[in-house]
């Protein structure tokens, strides 16, 4: 994709599918901090806020909002378990929707 043909979120999120690349993060996340040996209090408390954000009327912020404020640390986690995927799949949601 060439930078001109590149989604620019500062001009328009048009063709920018920042729901669909919030939820594949969230289920890569998922993937680590559903093993025991991968998690510990901050993602246990993390996942408890990802399942409030599901529902619209008890959320404080949307899973979105929550990927975009934690991105350091799901960075960190990525990093520490190798997963260059996730790390690619995050970096293109800081760029385009955080």
């Amino acid at each position: 994709m060439d930078s001109i043909d590149a989604p620019d979120r500062y001009v328009s999120f048009k063709g920018i599918d920042c729901e669909g690349n919030s939820h594949r993060i969230i289920d890569r996340l998922y993937m680590h901090i559903d093993d025991p040996a991968k998690t510990n209090a901050f993602w246990e408390r993390f996942r408890a806020k990802l399942a409030v954000a599901e529902d619209p009327l008890k959320r404080q912020a949307d899973g979105l909002c929550l990927l975009c404020a934690n991105i350091y640390y799901i960075a960190d986690l990525f990093e520490e378990h190798d997963d260059e995927d996730g790390l690619a799949m995050l970096r293109q949601l800081e760029d385009e929707c955080c």
